[in-house]
């Protein structure tokens, strides 16, 4: 082999390099490289030492390992217990590896020599070498290091790149910034790159430098702090006085025996109290400890409103506030009356339900006010989090109780009137599922110890009469319906509307407008055109609006015209409020072939629905068309199945489902329609456009069918006749097993129209269809 290739042992360094005429003691323990030491240590000592890419690896390969390292002299080695070897070896010069192989249990390569290749231009060279110096004695005065031996070595030391090699092998760096400078054979390139270097690790020195002046500056004010403080106490307590902290404390001292606790709540709270004392007010801790106990101490843990209990003035004060809704007024009188007797009843959980805009909400607030009790409000409509009702638990930053909690702290008292508004409209997700979470607070069994994630206390709510209010019971769990008692809240009358009106919404109004007394006067037939010919809907919210609207128009005429007063008639609101948008001759009064109006039930209350029925040349094809839900579906194909069956009875082509095709149409086709009580109307439409008999236009009607005929009772029938009331139907086929319910039917509705029970489909068509066949259809 040529002069400058030499064949040496090789060891793979993990973590460390080593550089030219660098003394360095290492522990080898690897079995190959233990071969490698004893192999030059038979030889002429000289082995090739090069660091690993990743120290982890434990048998690297030719790629894992960098291909320049340094020839080393192995100056002493001593064997350690357990197989190793401590080694000591000083570099020699640099060598690049090529040939890496695995030859008699240890590693070999063929190392090429390399010489430094010196600085032509010296002036250039020796302005970066002064450079270095300067950098170096700043970066040791940062570091706080102090080495003499290095001074004088670099002193002595004449050549630039073992000079660059000194400096390399003494400063703090990553294997690979290391490689880098190992692999630079460039006398002048070494010295820029060591350049760089030190600055860097100066920039990253006084920035260690400046974050530990700052932690330490705090510190030091803390500290600081402490001690002036403590100062502070001890010139306190000589003159008699006491500090900020000591007041807060005995103020916390004071309410904790003040409050009437249960022995849970206050073992829970001294142990805080307790610790907050330790911790010091001042600290971070001390504020969620604070947070904690004033949400406990501010908590009714036994205070009480006395019930008013006289049903007299009960009664009065529901019948002062709401015109009507007689079965609520009852029941609430009864509720009462059952108190006044038992003074240990647990208050029932009442649930309202009704369409938008009947007074549900207010019905809760005359309670609370005929009961003497405070009236607090929580809307679950879109809530779906479980959180919102336990509350987080403490573990967790920025962590509150639930608004059951909050809500009987801003009552004040442990048995206010609480109102869980809008109960079907809540919510499940991942986070848990609202109804389960609320089955503890309105089962009267759970709810004495109520317990919310934050408090981890159990809290008495027994003592709290729920009531809730929901539009449909559809979207209420059946294990929480289970808990509750149903009242149902349905429309209104237009006598009972326009009484409400006039009792409660237009003083209501001119008062919130601040209109003087005698300025605007609204007579009878004006609140009358009002509720017949600009509203029709369940409650009177829309009815509120329109009252409204006409009073803000006459305050402007009255300002714009400098008027003492308006009378405003019928006339004025027409003028004001434009043409009229219902009138009671909006139903058809044409008999017509396959239309029939049925009933149907809504969130929103009752309302009218039409059908429509048309024949046509075709196929057998039956098509359905209008939104309708899988019950009306399956009604439908229920009542064409039963018209082919009784096709002969009804004069009626036994063949017709072979030539006709039949389209059924509910119109309004944008609003969803579901429910088990079309099922007459459809048949009725369907026999009345195959037969060619007409529908009496002055019937409305409501069922549902069996395949045999027989007609099945319907649920909201009180809703279903407001809906024909408001519409000027003058008669209604309802089902036989629905005739007990008309007496929940207001006697207002029951004097304008004439209820027909059926049993039969036969019962139905008998009194719907008029007329004889007209065989052309």
């Amino acid at each position: 082999m040529e002069n400058n290739f030499l064949k040496l042992p090789v060891i793979p360094l993990r973590g460390v390099n080593i550089f030219p005429y660098m003394v360095l003691h290492f522990d080898v323990g690897r079995e190959k490289s233990v071969a490698a030491v004893e192999e030059a240590m038979s030889t002429d000592q000289k082995i090739f030492l090069v660091a690993q890419r990743d120290a982890k690896v434990e048998e690297p390969s030719a790629d894992e390992i960098y291909n320049i390292g340094t020839i080393c002299h192995i100056k002493q080695f001593v064997k350690l217990p357990g197989d190793q070897l401590r080694v000591l070896v000083e570099g020699e010069q640099r060598g690049k590896l090529s040939n890496f192989a695995d030859e008699k249990g240890m590693f070999y390569g063929d190392i090429e020599i390399l010489e430094d290749i010196s600085c032509q231009e010296e002036n250039e060279c020796e302005a970066y070498k002064k450079l270095i110096d300067k950098a170096f004695d700043e970066y040791l005065e940062l570091s706080g290091e102090s080495l003499n031996e290095i001074f004088t070595e670099l002193e002595e030391e004449s050549g630039l790149g073992r000079y660059c090699d000194i400096i390399g092998a003494f400063l703090m760096l990553k294997t690979e910034t290391k490689q880098e400078l190992i692999e630079i054979v460039d006398v002048k390139e070494r010295l820029e790159k060591l350049l760089l270097i030190i600055k860097n690790e100066i920039e990253v020195l006084k920035i260690e430098k400046a974050i530990g002046s700052k932690i330490k500056n705090k510190v030091n004010k803390v500290q600081k702090e402490f001690y002036l403080r403590e100062q502070l106490k001890v010139i306190q307590e000589e003159l008699g006085e006491d500090d900020e902290e000591s007041k807060e404390l005995k103020q916390y001292e004071e309410r904790i025996y003040k409050a009437k606790l249960s022995k849970e709540a206050k073992d829970k709270v001294l142990y805080e109290f307790n610790r907050l004392k330790s911790t010091g007010v001042g600290s971070q801790e001390s504020a969620v400890i604070k947070t904690y106990l004033d949400w406990v101490l501010d908590l009714p843990w036994n205070k009480f409103t006395k019930d008013n209990l006289d049903i007299k003035n009960a009664r009065e004060v529901l019948d002062k506030e709401h015109y009507g809704l007689e079965d609520v007024k009852e029941r609430i009188i009864e509720y009462l009356a059952v108190r006044k007797i038992s003074k240990t009843l647990k208050g029932p959980i009442l649930c309202l339900v009704g369409p938008p805009g009947v007074g549900k909400t207010s019905i809760a607030k005359s309670v609370a006010n005929s009961l003497g009790r405070k009236f607090v409000r929580m809307s679950l409509g879109g809530v779906k989090d479980e959180a919102e009702i336990r509350g987080h638990r403490k573990t967790y930053v920025g962590a509150i109780p639930g608004r059951i909690i909050y809500s009987m702290k801003q009552a004040g008292y442990r048995n206010p009137l609480f109102l869980l508004d809008e109960i079907d409209k809540m919510g499940a997700d991942f986070k848990g599922s609202l109804a389960d979470a609320l089955l503890e607070v309105l089962d009267s069994e759970q709810n004495s110890t109520f317990r919310d994630h934050y408090l981890e206390l159990d809290f008495d709510l027994s003592k709290v009469l729920f009531i809730t209010t929901a539009n449909s019971l559809e979207g209420i769990s059946r294990p929480l319906l289970d808990r509750m008692e149903i009242i149902e809240v349905s429309g209104y009358t237009t006598e009972e509307k326009f009484q409400i009106a006039k009792a409660h919404l237009l003083p209501k109004l001119l008062k919130e407008h601040n209109v003087e007394d005698g300025k605007l006067l609204i007579q009878d037939n004006a609140i009358s055109t009002l509720v017949e010919n600009y509203t029709r809907e369940t409650g009177v919210r829309t009815l509120e609006r329109k009252i409204a609207s006409v009073i803000r128009k006459g305050i402007t005429e009255l300002v714009e015209k400098d008027k003492n007063k308006i009378i405003i008639n019928s006339n004025l609101v027409k003028k004001y409020l434009g043409p009229v948008i219902y009138t009671y001759d909006d139903l058809d009064k044409e008999d017509k072939i396959g239309v029939v109006t049925g009933l149907a039930w809504t969130g929103y209350g009752g309302d009218t629905l039409p059908v429509e029925v048309t024949v046509m040349e075709g196929d057998g094809k039956l098509q359905l068309t209008g939104q309708l839900g899988d019950v009306m579906k399956e009604s439908a194909k229920a009542g064409f199945s039963y018209v082919r069956a009784n096709a002969d009875k009804y004069e009626i082509d036994k063949d017709f489902h072979k030539k006709k095709d039949i389209h059924i149409h509910i119109p309004e086709g944008a609003i969803p329609k579901d429910g088990p009580s079309a099922g007459v109307t459809m048949v009725t439409a369907m026999i009345s456009a195959l037969s060619g008999r007409k529908v009496n236009h002055k019937v409305a009607m409501t069922g549902e069918i069996t395949l045999t005929g027989r007609v099945l009772p319907i649920g909201g029938l009180k809703e279903k006749s407001l809906a024909a009331y408001r519409m000027g139907i003058k008669t209604v086929i309802i089902p036989k097993d629905n005739k007990k319910d008309l007496e929940n039917v207001p006697k207002a509705v029951k004097s304008k129209i004439k209820f027909i029970i059926a049993d039969k489909v036969d019962d139905v068509l008998q009194n719907a269809l008029i007329g004889e066949i007209e065989h052309g259809n």
